[in-house]
């Protein structure tokens, strides 16, 4: 088994989707390591007693590696917790005919939910043969400049069913997007945030729409320079694009509303990042409009995600009742520890039902003259009103007297009580 595997299997590896493929490309310095047969009997033992049915297993296992080769802080990888990405991708509810990019793709989590969302609600797209060749090959792409994040991605979406997706090096924020403007229909993508590059190695293009150095913003303006006109959008922020008051800041959010279609924001947890980092961030989900700007922006405060927002991130409740869509319906208790299903079906309401809703409610809308007197302020506490419900304190008094008259019924029950039994 050794000799197959080492003189066999990894040069097979090497050249799978063709000698041109980006998959072929990043498998080319793959070397296996497992020095003895009895170490590979071993693993193979261990993994065989791991059931493979369900693809999202395999996504399991490459997440564990993730967490065993980067840690946070090692060019600014974490992990975004699956059941955030599998919310997102059903709220923008990808097509068969769409084409994704994630320009910031690690290990094409965003990607491979994409293409398990198309499997279970397109099944028919694999028996027409244009969608078919559209899938393996013109659908996904993802852009990362690390060469290991790079190889763990395309075997990730190999395993998912994906024969040829263009994942390929490339530093989103300081290579030219000429090639790339306009190009994608739908984008998502958690990209590292909280850094800054010098002006000298961002790309000239992205300073043409917002002068900065601060990444969350510089990702902003690439997002909106790969969509096509009318492609949407689905991205995860730090909180400080929100309300950031620089001027990078107050352009970008007003490009978003007056530009382009701001359809929501949702605020996340500070957890939901842990252990990784403990920083408080957004949703923002938009369409590219370029002229269409936005009326609305439907706001959720999401409290819980159904894991503990500690570094354990255990989750609290059973895996029926996890996710944005459970197996199992969730009482109002339940909700209260996962609120991912009632976003998803509350976004589904959100040009409806949703405008009635007052904004001491968990989600709500506002218009956008509202956002505009409030200088673009995208903060969901800038909007949201809170009940105040105010206790007039009693004097000693009345409550002396409240007490004598308890202590009164008290002394007659005890009194019917002895006659009855006397």
């Amino acid at each position: 088994m050794h000799t197959v595997v080492s003189e066999h299997v990894f040069p097979f590896l090497r050249t799978v989707g063709g000698d041109e493929s980006t998959y072929a490309h990043h498998m080319k310095d793959a070397r296996f390591t497992i020095p003895t047969p009895a170490l590979l009997a071993n693993v193979v033992d261990l993994l065989d007693q791991i059931a493979m049915e369900d693809r999202d297993t395999k996504d399991d296992l490459y997440e564990y590696m993730l967490g065993k080769i980067a840690t946070a802080g090692q060019n600014g990888q974490f992990r975004t917790p699956r059941h955030i990405i599998r919310l997102m991708v059903e709220m923008v509810q990808p097509e068969p005919k769409d084409i994704v990019c994630d320009p910031a793709c690690g290990t094409c989590g965003f990607l491979v939910a994409v293409g398990e969302y198309l499997r279970q609600h397109h099944p028919g797209m694999f028996r027409d043969p244009k969608l078919l060749k559209h899938f393996h090959h013109g659908l996904f792409h993802g852009f990362d400049f690390d060469n290991t994040m790079l190889r763990i991605g395309s075997m990730n979406m190999l395993l998912h069913g994906v024969e040829n997706p263009e994942i390929v090096y490339r530093d989103s924020l300081s290579q030219d997007h000429a090639k790339e403007d306009e190009k994608y229909t739908l984008v998502l993508a958690n990209p590292p945030f909280a850094g800054s590059l010098d002006y000298e190695n961002t790309a000239k293009d992205l300073l043409q729409v917002v002068k900065t150095k601060k990444t969350e913003l510089l990702f902003l303006a690439l997002f909106l320079r790969l969509l096509k006109h009318g492609g949407r959008a689905a991205v995860i922020v730090p909180d400080g694009v929100l309300f950031g008051s620089s001027k990078a800041h107050k352009t970008l959010r007003r490009t978003l509303i007056e530009d382009q279609k701001l359809d929501a924001v949702i605020s996340l947890p500070s957890g939901v990042f842990r252990p990784y980092a403990g920083v408080s961030t957004a949703i923002l989900l938009f369409a590219k409009t370029n002229s269409v700007g936005t009326d609305h922006v439907w706001f959720y405060n999401c409290e819980a995600d159904g894991w503990s927002l500690d570094d354990k991130r255990t989750p609290l409740l059973s895996e029926d009742k996890l996710g944005p869509a459970p197996k199992t319906a969730l009482d109002a208790k339940e909700h209260s520890k996962n609120n991912l299903p009632d976003i998803l079906a509350r976004w589904q309401q959100r040009d409806n039902q949703e405008h009635k809703h007052p904004r001491t409610a968990q989600s709500f809308c506002v218009p956008k003259g509202d956002l505009v007197a409030e200088d673009y302020d995208l903060s969901l506490n800038r909007f949201q009103e809170v009940v105040h419900i105010e206790v007039t304190p009693r004097a000693p008094r009345e409550l002396l007297a409240d007490l004598s008259k308890i202590e009164a019924e008290i002394q007659q029950g005890l009194k019917n009580l002895e006659e009855m039994l006397g």
